[in-house]
């Protein structure tokens, strides 16, 4: 992660709070909200199917993501372990892999009925996540810069001492993936309205204290592995920071480990998100009909089959990552609440809190408008 993208993202933790864009999310969701009169009903139902057919479309590439690191890394990460080569056998077998941990893990856990059962899986995946964090600081101390010359690291090597000198501000073609894979890290909300519906006398308050953790642990760990891995790596950071650390340390336990973790980490995220994809599927199709164990399974098997297909097929995570990043995530992250906070709002457009509101939405059309225009560029020149 570039050092700018670092600093976009302390800048920005003021903005909107998710305990607001929860509601908004209601407002948009929820088929029992009274029209007003200046409200169609067929306008109401089309904002839900817009925004549930964004979210779909969103947790889908997510999870699609997830599962495609998982096809790439686990077979690697088992042979890693082993200490041997490749020779064919089943485990080496990226595809195969990514359909057993997906019917052994992920189908149990996406088929429970509330997300509060997935508490105890994310509180794990959190702290995998600070395991990494952590390796990545003590790390930085033991790995020299410029590292040395040898036949172990030559295509990684900074070579001169002018490599390591730090840039405050990196911009190339690779920064237009930079800003959707940010909004794919910080993009929780579709989970808001789970969350508060289990919380144990559900209100702003306990939702804002909720959001306000969340989000400031999610933003310390990112800070702290994207600074100390670039200042580690500098000019030669690598996209997947990891594979610097094998590069030079191809059989250090420790770094082993770390993949290990971080494996089992977006293992555990992917029924996480997959909760509000079957959310919106069922809201598409059943709306509030009551609670159906046949909905609930078919529904679950088909998106996750879905995943599997993308996740096997899709050839390169950056394409899920920039177009899924750039599009929906951008309209969840940025657009959306901006636009439900005006609609919802009862504040005059010129007020403070709708000027900044109206930015935001301004602000997430421009990003995801350029970050798309560059990436397909960059597919061009490409191919």
């Amino acid at each position: 992660m570039p050092s700018w993208a670092v600093e976009f993202w302390v800048w920005l933790t003021p903005w909107p709070t998710l305990a607001s864009w929860g509601s908004a999310f209601y407002w948009c969701w929820s088929p029992v909200w009274p029209p007003t009169p200046s409200t169609s009903c067929s306008h109401s139902v089309t904002r839900q199917v817009v925004v549930a057919c964004t979210i779909l479309i969103q947790n889908i590439g997510a999870m699609a993501s997830y599962m495609f690191i998982l096809k790439s890394e686990l077979p690697a990460t088992i042979l890693s372990f082993l200490r041997t080569e490749a020779s064919g056998v089943w485990y080496e077998d990226g595809a195969i892999l990514s359909v057993l941990v997906t019917l052994c893990v992920v189908l149990p856990l996406a088929l429970l009925p509330k997300i509060g059962f997935l508490g105890y899986t994310s509180s794990l995946s959190f702290l995998l996540m600070l395991f990494f964090a952590a390796v990545v600081v003590v790390k930085k101390w033991t790995i020299p810069c410029p590292l040395p010359i040898n036949a172990t690291v030559s295509r990684v090597s900074n070579s001169s001492a002018s490599d390591c000198s730090v840039h405050l501000f990196v911009f190339s073609s690779k920064s237009a993936y930079a800003v959707p894979t940010m909004a794919f890290s910080f993009l929780c909300h579709t989970a808001v309205l789970p969350i508060y519906s289990e919380l144990q006398r559900p209100s702003k308050r306990r939702m804002q204290n909720v959001a306000n953790v969340g989000i400031s642990l999610s933003l310390l760990v990112y800070l702290v592995s994207a600074l100390f891995g670039y200042l580690t790596f500098y000019a030669q950071v690598d996209s997947e920071l990891l594979h610097g650390y094998d590069a030079y340390l191809p059989h250090d336990v420790l770094v082993m480990s770390v993949r290990l973790a971080i494996l089992l980490a977006v293992l555990l995220t992917v029924p996480l998100i997959h909760f509000p994809a079957r959310k919106a599927v069922l809201m598409l199709f059943r709306g509030e009909r009551e609670f159906s164990w046949f909905s609930h399974c078919v529904s679950t098997v088909v998106i996750l089959s879905l995943v599997e297909l993308l996740a096997i097929y899709v050839p390169d995570i950056r394409h899920v990552f920039g177009l899924v990043g750039s599009t929906t995530s951008t309209c969840l992250l940025f657009v959306y609440p901006g636009l439900f906070y005006l609609r919802l709002s009862t504040d005059h457009i010129t007020s403070c809190t709708s000027f900044w509101a109206l930015g935001l939405a301004v602000f997430g059309v421009l990003v995801g408008v350029l970050s798309l225009v560059v990436i397909i560029i960059s597919w061009v020149q490409a191919y």
